[in-house]
């Protein structure tokens, strides 16, 4: 089994706490060419949604979606936050808890969901769906608990996101390093199998890239990946050295961006 979608090493190791994804997500909140903010682009979708509104999220991880954007959600939403890992659900409440909002947590395998038929009238998974080993009976879970004419929201990423990192990889593993991270689950992909579940769905992109200046918060980011965690530590100083000199030569490293959203109604 990949470790992508391997849940006890993601819950035990790669996501026990929000340590990994924090150094991720702060790269793209220094570094990012678009100044409106990704958590914020996707909250935007979330206004449709009526006055009182019952949500569950899905691998909610730390609850970056509603600590970023605490001053915009409606005092009559019901919102619940979901992880596989009990270690991100404690960083969700932490961050959460001091906004003085009454959120729910609960820690949630998204291929059985312990909630009744029809019970949400949305449910949100932010780049996770990649991480479900049975996607399928994940996506079926998630049309059984929405309400009919419920919204379901799944975000990810394009074939070409942070392609100039996976070319790097490549290079120093001389060819070996397979990127799997999210291939099972892309913008690209991730239609057909909605539409296997949802007849109406729809697909937006949000337009964004990098252009890091500083070497350290890269090397944060990539200690963080899963598809380093095998990798030698040699082979990741020589990464370190190669890259020290593009910013000697260049003053800033590009990293294409491609993110988007999927809006699926039941």
């Amino acid at each position: 089994m990949s470790k992508f979608t391997d849940q006890q090493y993601l819950k035990t190791d790669q996501y026990k706490d929000s340590s990994n994804l924090d150094a991720r997500v702060a790269i793209h909140q220094r570094f990012s060419a678009n100044p409106y903010g990704w958590m914020n682009w996707v909250f935007d979708h979330l206004l449709k949604l009526p006055t009182n509104t019952k949500i569950l999220e899905l691998g909610s991880g730390p609850g970056y979606l509603w600590k970023e954007n605490i001053d915009r959600i409606p005092s009559t939403w019901t919102i619940t936050l979901s992880d596989l890992s009990a270690g991100m659900l404690d960083s969700a409440w932490r961050n959460l808890v001091v906004t003085g909002r009454a959120f729910q947590f609960k820690e949630i395998d998204a291929q059985a969901i312990p909630f009744g038929d029809e019970t949400f009238d949305a449910v949100i998974a932010n780049h996770m769906l990649y991480h479900v080993p049975d996607r399928p009976k994940a996506i079926g879970e998630i049309k059984r608990v929405l309400k009919t004419d419920g919204h379901f929201f799944a975000t990810t990423v394009g074939e070409q996101h942070m392609q100039e990192i996976t070319g790097w990889l490549e290079e120093i593993s001389n060819g070996n390093y397979v990127s799997k991270a999210t291939v099972s689950f892309t913008l690209e992909n991730g239609l057909a199998q909605l539409q296997s579940a949802f007849s109406q769905v729809t697909v937006s992109r949000y337009e964004d890239s990098l252009r890091v200046t500083e070497l350290e918060p890269l090397v944060a980011y990539l200690r963080s990946m899963t598809a380093l965690s095998d990798l030698q530590e040699d082979k990741l100083e020589q990464l370190k050295r190669e890259l020290q000199i593009k910013f000697q030569q260049q003053g800033e490293i590009f990293i294409t961006k491609d993110s988007g959203l999927f809006e699926a109604i039941k």
